[in-house]
């Protein structure tokens, strides 16, 4: 099963406000658009880190599942 390339980046958008983005990229690790982002800032790094990685496996879930269903109409 092939998931779509996905970048997680954390970054401290304001002094204590940590956030994260998951971008699509391409074959070379290249961001070609934004998938996600936080909604609100994270006091620590590691929070902003362990959140993004939850919304990462949320893509990745949804990712397999509806290549379930297309091989399962196939």
């Amino acid at each position: 099963m092939k998931h779509p390339p996905i970048k997680l980046t954390i970054d401290e958008a304001a002094p204590g406000a940590f956030v994260w983005t998951l971008l699509q990229t391409d074959d070379g690790g290249s961001p070609q658009k934004v998938m996600k982002a936080a909604e609100d800032g994270y006091d620590s790094y590691e929070a902003a880190l362990a959140a993004g990685t939850r919304a990462m496996d949320a893509e990745l879930r949804k990712s397999a599942a509806a290549e379930q269903r297309k091989r399962a109409l196939a």
